[in-house]
């Protein structure tokens, strides 16, 4: 039974990093005119792939939270996931989709603009999924002690690379591959300490 769980949470939380790591191994890797068609058509198919991106994140602190300072990290937790998924959304839609739309269609000088747009909107999405990282380790710390450790570690390289590399191959790609991994190294660690609390919580014949 527990296995199975571990199973289908492990799968739920790195299914869209995984995705999003073959999207980035198809991704076109310039913006031109011949390209342009399936830049495009990726975005639009990516849309509502990237917010689930902070799935990872979500489902190890679900529940209500307390009136404490855990539940003060867990509501900043959601809210820079929150963040993310608007401003990164953003950038997928006017970078990816609308840049690739004019460039199609060959209207000149506003793919440029649409970039620069773009981008500002998924550096604000990235950081807010900083903030959303950081969180969300301080509370699995909280929870689970040291043994969550690794995860944070890969978490939060992968927060950091994912500033400026986007899903493009080759770092993208390893970036998106690394939230996979930190995702599956958290549930592991989560799982593995209720065990252990649950094993100190059971009589002992003397």
């Amino acid at each position: 039974m527990r296995s199975s769980r571990v199973l289908r949470t492990t799968a739920l939380v790195t299914a869209a990093p995984l995705l999003l790591a073959v999207a980035g191994l198809v991704h076109p890797r310039h913006l031109t005119p011949a390209t342009a068609g399936d830049w495009a058509g990726l975005h639009v198919a990516l849309l509502p792939v990237f917010p689930f991106l902070v799935l990872g994140l979500v489902v190890p602190l679900w529940g209500r939270p307390r009136r404490d300072a855990e539940g003060a990290l867990t509501v900043l937790a959601w809210v820079g996931s929150l963040g993310y998924a608007a401003y990164y959304s953003g950038l997928d839609a006017v970078a990816g989709i609308s840049a690739g739309t004019v460039v199609d269609h060959g209207i000149h000088g506003a793919a440029g603009r649409l970039f620069v747009t773009g981008d500002e909107l998924g550096r604000v999405g990235v950081y807010a999924l900083g903030v959303a990282c950081l969180a969300t380790c301080a509370v699995l710390y909280r929870r689970h002690g040291a043994r969550m450790l690794p995860g944070a570690v890969v978490l939060l390289a992968a927060c950091w690379s994912f500033v400026d590399s986007h899903i493009f191959w080759p770092r993208g790609v390893l970036t998106m591959f690394g939230f996979a991994l930190a995702f599956a190294l958290l549930t592991a660690a989560t799982f593995s300490s209720g065990d252990d609390r649950a094993r100190s919580q059971m009589p002992t014949n003397r």
